[in-house]
């Protein structure tokens, strides 16, 4: 499948993308965000795009204002989350009106995601990479764990074996699937796949076992067919 225009949306940072990927009847929505220094077209993030869309689960990638600006270097953390949290609100007014919320992204995108799980009021987090420590060998910063158990909802991290950032704890709140890899989740998409599938319909996010995802289930009548491969232009 190939992605409409994206829709062009304003921020206090800038412009920011949005390349929507819809299905027909959907019963929840997922927003993700890319890595720092990558884009909306990142392999891990297509294949759970796609996995998502199999769900009858509508997508939206976002580009930050930044990248849409042409930079690579990410802006700070307060500015990104600010222009996510905006994007997030204009999308719920809109395109995405009345469908329960999943949010997530890939590395940067997915620490702005847990950061601002509360404000964008979303009912489960994806993440893909999350860069739980920086891989330096003195002095290494603090640790980024808090920010995924201030998480209050569902939570799913897809990590790298590899990954030189670490292995992030599972608890009973929060689901960590181990795939073949590194930080790049290049490995084995696949795997990525299978395991935001099974996320996306088990018992946490199934139709029925939260209220606005039941509601949303009710009001389709009818599931989409499967998609094809998706593609960023």
């Amino acid at each position: 499948m190939r992605a409409a225009a994206p829709l062009q949306l304003r921020t206090d940072h800038g412009r920011a993308n949005v390349h929507l990927h819809r299905v027909t009847h959907p019963r929840a929505a997922l927003v993700l965000g890319h890595g720092a220094g990558g884009g909306v077209g990142a392999r891990d993030l297509l294949a759970v795009t796609e996995a998502a869309l199999a769900e009858r689960i509508t997508v939206g990638l976002v580009e930050q204002p930044y990248r849409v600006a042409g930079r690579r270097s990410p802006s700070p953390a307060a500015q990104l989350d600010r222009a996510w949290t905006q994007v997030v609100a204009q999308l719920r007014e809109s395109e995405l009106e009345a469908l329960p919320l999943i949010v997530g992204g890939r590395s940067s995108g997915a620490r702005v995601a847990c950061r601002t799980a509360a404000a964008t009021s979303a009912i489960a987090v994806l993440c893909l990479a999350f860069p739980l420590q920086p891989p330096r060998r003195v002095n290494p910063p603090p640790s980024r764990l808090p920010e995924l158990d201030a998480v209050a909802v569902p939570l799913l991290v897809i990590q790298g074996e590899r990954d030189p950032f670490g292995m992030p704890p599972a608890r009973p709140d929060r689901t960590v699937v181990e795939v073949p890899g590194d930080h790049s989740l290049r490995g084995d998409l696949q795997a990525v796949r299978s395991a935001a599938r099974n996320w996306l319909r088990g018992p946490g996010l199934a139709a029925g076992s939260h209220p606005a995802l039941s509601a949303s289930a009710t009001a389709s009548a009818t599931a989409a067919a499967p998609a094809a491969p998706i593609v960023i232009v």
